[in-house]
């Protein structure tokens, strides 16, 4: 009878433990649904999302990545990528937690419009604008296309698929009552296409990218280049409609250019995924803000806190919104 009590004594211990173990899991995981990421928990290992490696956005943001880790203590890694619409999707399917991407393409995916078209993207913030990217279309001196309408009937490379830089030129043939119909549309990356008017295999290249771009440089060493120019009547139409573009100058002495050519540009900006805590990004943004002038390229010197919320028109992750806020830096009007 007493081994009886004391075993009885024993199951009931057990269950009551059981019981005990199976609510405080359940409590864990009903905070970690509701509450999402902890703030303030640091990741191990950020990625970190450019271009293809002929481009600006490559060289970039391996610096970038560097100067992360040293200032944050978080691993992070460069990847070369198809650029800005790949890279708001990867961010989109939480492949990655950081990338470079066009203004003008995240505003198209926040809106669901062109490439993003009946599919909106909610869960992508920004860090901040970087520099202008200046939409370059890339002949030679013996092409004989000296304006845009001249693209007529050429082969002409529009970008790798995926990247801003066909939504550039796109919009750039339909301001000048064409459609990538009027021409040979090739979907070629940055080195492909500036290899393939080298080899004489297309005509021109629409590139979109800080200058000087290597890919570009790389040509000039062996053919004399042209940069087509955008009519001020044309650029302005532009940016009435498409309000992200601006102005914008490829000046003298770039790629052996004897004068300026007047074209125009959207700006490089940081984009981050929602999943990261304030914590986090407001280290990130801090970072790479105050640490600018360790950046050996040339478009470093473009990247100032002062201009970090120009063109940003889609949401601030709260984490860089406190860093500008402690800075009194507010987007301008």
């Amino acid at each position: 009878m007493k081994q009886s009590k004391q075993f009885l004594l024993m199951v009931t211990l057990f269950i009551f433990a059981l019981l005990l173990t199976a609510c405080g899991g359940d409590n864990k995981a009903d905070s970690a649904d509701e509450g999402g990421k902890a703030e303030g928990e640091k990741p191990e290992f950020l990625s970190l999302l450019t271009g293809g490696t002929s481009g600006t956005y490559y060289p970039l943001g391996g610096e970038m990545a560097s100067i992360i880790k040293d200032e944050t203590g978080i691993q992070t890694d460069p990847q070369s990528s198809n650029a800005s619409a790949d890279n708001v999707a990867a961010l989109r399917d939480g492949d990655a937690q950081l990338a470079f991407v066009q203004t003008d393409v995240i505003s198209n995916a926040i809106e669901g419009i062109n490439s993003f078209e009946g599919e909106p993207v909610d869960n992508v913030q920004a860090i901040g604008s970087l520099y202008p990217e200046t939409i370059q279309i890339v002949t030679t001196k013996d092409s004989g296309i000296t304006s845009v309408e001249d693209l007529a009937g050429k082969a002409v490379s529009v970008g790798a698929p995926g990247s801003g830089t066909y939504v550039n030129a796109e919009q750039i043939l339909e301001i000048h009552d064409m459609t990538m119909d009027d021409i040979e549309a090739q979907n070629l990356d940055f080195g492909e296409s500036t290899g393939g008017i080298q080899d004489g295999n297309i005509d021109a290249a629409f590139i979109t990218a800080g200058t000087p771009t290597g890919a570009v440089e790389g040509l000039q060493a062996q053919v004399d280049v042209n940069i087509v120019p955008i009519a001020q009547e044309k650029t302005d139409a532009l940016v009435e409609k498409y309000p992200y573009y601006a102005s914008d100058t490829v000046p003298a002495g770039t790629y052996g250019l004897e004068e300026d050519v007047q074209t125009v540009a959207v700006l490089a900006m940081l984009a981050v995924t929602d999943s990261l805590s304030e914590d986090v990004v407001y280290d990130i943004t801090k970072a790479i803000y105050e640490n600018s002038d360790k950046i050996a390229h040339d478009k470093g010197q473009l990247i100032t806190k002062d201009t970090a919320l120009d063109g940003i028109g889609i949401d601030l992750h709260p984490g860089a919104k406190k860093y500008f806020d402690e800075e009194g830096i507010s987007a301008s009007e």
